[in-house]
Order: C-alpha cells, then structure tokens, then sequence
C-alpha cells in the first residue's frame, strides 16, 4: 500500500510540476529519491555508549537499523583516529522515504518550539535540502524520560530535481512549510 505522501506525489505534485516546468516526459518529473539522517556525536570517542544509544534512537526515529559511520582521517586537535566510531546515520528510500516525510512535516515541525518554517535557502545547487534539528525529543517515537543526552541530527532530502527551483517547487507541493520571506 503507497504511503499518503506518495499519493499526493503521484496525484496533486507531478502534474502540478509538469504544468509549472512544462515537462513532455514524466520521468522528467524531479522526485525524492532518498532521505538521509545523520547524527554526528564527535566526544563518542571518549565514551563510545553514547553512539550505541544514539543509533538505537536514530533507528526507533527512521523505523531502519542505524550504521556506525567512522572517521575517514585522523585529526590530532579533536583526539580522532582514522577508523574510529564518530557517528551514525540512516538512508531512507522508497514507502519508509514517504512515510518518514509525512511524519517530518505533519508530526515533528509542528512540535518544534518557536517554529516559524524552514530557510528556503538551505539548497544546495541541484535541489538537495539540508536541515538541522538541534533535539531528538521532538520525534514522538523518543521516550524523554530515557534520554540522557540531547542529540542533534542532520536531515537530507536529496531529489532529482535539476536545480533549487525546481527542488524548492516540489518540496513546497509535498507539505515541507518554508519560511516566507520578510518575516
């Protein structure tokens, strides 16, 4: 069964995307073609049951097992080893993709303190968006009273789209709430 967001992909976006960008072909049509959520934890080299339960939190968040991401280099002035755990993260792709999106926009922004949307300039060239969440507890998935450590995450939308236009048109048609401008 296709998510709700999927279906509004399909019904409401692409041909409202196909009028606006004058597309012939529908496989030109931008889409999402994955979710990324990452946590970067840096003092998890001091104390490495801190990533355990950040991956496990980032897998009840994602509803996927977490992979430990290590360090591609060593650097002496943070005390890190090539090799050494650093992180942890999530790609997302197909209904999950979907269903983690419909939960960002209709779920989790809504509990943010003093949301007022998101940059609309946070693309980065060829309509892939970043954000940043400083907190895990907004996602109703954590139980806060078994959080010791508040973690932040890092949430990339990577889309087909050519450029920011067409990605910010897209994101905007799939429910993501910009920030309007002048406020």
């Amino acid at each position: 069964m296709a998510s709700r967001l999927h279906d509004k992909y399909r019904k409401e976006a692409m041909p409202a995307l196909t009028k606006r960008f004058g597309y012939t072909n529908t496989m030109a049509v931008p889409r999402v073609s994955k979710v990324t959520v990452n946590i970067g934890l840096g003092e998890a080299s001091q104390n490495v049951k801190l990533l355990d339960v950040a991956a496990v939190e980032l897998g009840q968040i994602a509803g996927q097992k977490a992979v430990i991401t290590r360090a591609k280099k060593s650097i002496a002035n943070f005390k890190i080893r090539k090799g050494m755990p650093i992180g942890c993260m999530v790609t997302l792709r197909g209904e999950r993709m979907y269903e983690f999106l419909d939960r960002l926009t209709t779920v989790v922004f809504p509990r943010v303190r003093d949301f007022k949307g998101l940059p609309p300039n946070s693309f980065d060239g060829r309509g892939n968006y970043t954000l940043g969440l400083k907190d895990q507890l907004v996602f109703p998935e954590i139980d806060y009273t078994r959080v010791d450590k508040i973690k932040g995450m890092n949430i990339t939308i990577t889309t087909t789209a050519r450029n920011d236009e067409e990605g910010r048109e897209l994101l905007k048609l799939l429910g993501v709430p910009f920030r309007v401008q002048g406020s």
